[in-house]
């Protein structure tokens, strides 16, 4: 076991309405700290809310995760302080990047047991929280996108807890990794096939890259 971060921050929001060109959209996104411990149930933390629970939410994405490391990188684009919460995240962490964390990792955080189960994927309504439309597709090809967690067991976490790798998955494949082959490598079928092997990899995920994968084969 090893420690290799800390839980900054531990954010959480009710869903709101926000104007989004000529319609209104309801969003949990403008997420700020809680300032107290919460309990992290199988579903997210106690007292968060998400909009959209079809995209958001739900065990393979109970918990939204971004990494403090990546601040300065916004600071430089946005010529101002960033915030914990500013990628909608539930766990502000240190460390454990995209480049050095593996799908179906698994991590103890106070009481809780997590593992690592898919990157986020950036959403539009990052964009509608900084007012920067394009914000989601910077995110998206920064590579800086954030994961989610499951939740192996539940319990309190506070901020200050320290991120303890109990396991490492053995296939090693990175959060950075799955975001190339979403996003660049499309075609790199032995790279698909190796993902899939994951079985811990979030079963949206696992859908998406099956139906890739049938696609590819089919034009051979």
């Amino acid at each position: 076991m090893a420690v290799l971060g800390k839980l900054l921050s531990l954010n959480i929001a009710k869903a709101v309405s926000v104007p989004y060109g000529s319609k209104v959209v309801e969003t949990g996104i403008f997420k700020t700290s809680s300032g107290k411990p919460l309990r992290l149930t199988r579903t997210g933390l106690v007292g968060d809310q998400q909009a959209d629970t079809v995209n958001h939410g739900g065990p393979d994405k109970a918990v939204c995760v971004y990494s403090a490391d990546h601040f300065a990188y916004w600071e430089e684009q946005w010529s101002k302080p960033v915030e914990a919460g500013a990628f909608g995240e539930n766990f502000t962490i240190s460390g454990l990047t995209e480049e050095n964390i593996h799908i179906g990792d698994i991590i103890r955080i106070g009481e809780a047991v997590v593992q690592v189960s898919q990157p986020r994927q950036p959403c539009f309504k990052l964009g509608v929280k900084h007012q920067i439309p394009e914000l989601s597709l910077q995110v998206q090809q920064s590579g800086y996108t954030g994961y989610y967690f499951r939740v192996l067991q539940e319990g309190i976490v506070q901020e200050g807890d320290e991120l303890i790798v109990e396991k490492r998955h053995e296939k090693g494949i990175s959060i950075a990794e799955a975001n190339v082959l979403m996003y660049e490598n499309k075609e790199d079928r032995a790279g698909i096939s190796r993902l899939l092997s994951v079985q811990e990899l979030a079963d949206s995920w696992q859908e998406h890259f099956s139906k890739r994968l049938d696609k590819l084969s089919a034009q051979e």
